[in-house]
């Protein structure tokens, strides 16, 4: 039987033949009844165009509102374990001295081995209660959406620097200190940048063992550093940044970074101290940790004081924002 030109299947190389109107409908095929198309809400466009991913923005919106907050309110991480320090007070709030042990009969000494100095090398006893500035600047560092806090950097004099690097090493371990992320940089809200001239909204001082007691009024003998707000003088003591302290097991560079970043955060306005808050944590910037960092250890020097005398012992910790 012959076949038909119009029966024969095209060879291979030859094209396949397409109906010339697309929306034709194919021989063959059905009729299906036309269904009334269901209109969607704009959700659920939203949700349709967006699959999975509708249902975390609106998750991943709540918890970085709940981060942004309880940064805003000075606490610290809280999501994260970071320990906070306190309430941010205005810089024109009456604070005079702040960082200073509590008044006492000077018998507290004897009761509190944390607090006592470690062994180490020479510091100065007394020197002249005159300060010098360290030459030099430095660039802004932070964002500052709401202050850029301006420093020097000064030695009192008849303080001998050389055994740490001399006076410029000291600038310079506080320059790197604020500038650290881990520093109060962290907040936006905060920038800092050093001067040589001029008046600075704080001078960051090193200071002898006898000018340290008289800046920062102390009535009980424990060595320790404190924020002058009539001087506007954050006053470093000589003697600990030689030595440390005990809590800081040995640590010198980590108490020193504790140091600046603990009386830097009185005043810019942590006026505030805090206790450890977790057992076994970091312990607050803001805690006074050269006093140790147990709690007990605190509240004995102050039973009327923001530290609960409940047995609860930090690790030691320079940073507002550590990295645990």
């Amino acid at each position: 039987m012959p076949v038909l030109a119009e029966d024969r299947l095209p060879l291979p190389h030859q094209p396949l033949r397409a109906s010339w109107d697309p929306t034709a409908v194919p021989e063959g095929s059905r009729d299906r009844p036309e269904r009334e198309a269901k209109k969607q809400s704009p959700l659920g466009r939203f949700v349709s165009t967006y699959g999975w991913r509708a249902y975390a923005l609106p998750v991943l919106l709540v918890v970085t509102g709940l981060v942004a907050v309880d940064a805003f309110r000075g606490g610290g991480d809280s999501v994260a374990g970071v320990p906070g320090f306190g309430r941010l007070s205005d810089r024109s709030e009456t604070t005079r001295i702040i960082g200073v042990p509590p008044p006492g009969s000077g018998k507290f000494a004897a009761n509190l081995p944390t607090g006592a100095v470690p062994g180490g090398g020479p510091f100065t006893e007394i020197a002249a209660g005159t300060w010098h500035i360290v030459p030099g600047g430095t660039a802004q560092v932070g964002a500052g959406s709401e202050h850029v806090f301006s420093y020097t950097v000064e030695i009192e004099d008849g303080v001998d620097t050389s055994g740490f690097g001399g006076d410029t090493s000291v600038a310079q371990m506080v320059d790197a200190t604020l500038a650290n992320p881990k520093s109060w940089t962290h907040d936006s809200r905060f920038a800092f940048r050093r001067v040589d001239n001029g008046n600075p909204d704080f001078r960051i001082s090193l200071t002898s063992r006898e000018t340290t007691h008289k800046s920062c009024g102390f009535e009980i003998p424990i060595d320790s550093s404190c924020y002058n707000s009539d001087l506007d003088r954050v006053v470093l003591s000589e003697v600990r940044w030689v030595r440390g302290a005990l809590s800081y097991e040995g640590d010198i560079g980590s108490y020193r970074q504790y140091q600046i970043n603990h009386e830097t955060g009185h005043a810019i306005g942590y006026h505030e101290h805090q206790p450890c808050d977790v057992d076994g944590g970091l312990a607050p910037v803001m805690m006074q940790q050269t006093f140790g960092t147990r709690n007990n250890d605190i509240a004995t020097l102050d039973p009327t004081g923001v530290v609960p005398m409940d047995g609860k012992k930090c690790r030691f910790n320079p940073w507002p924002y550590p990295r645990d």
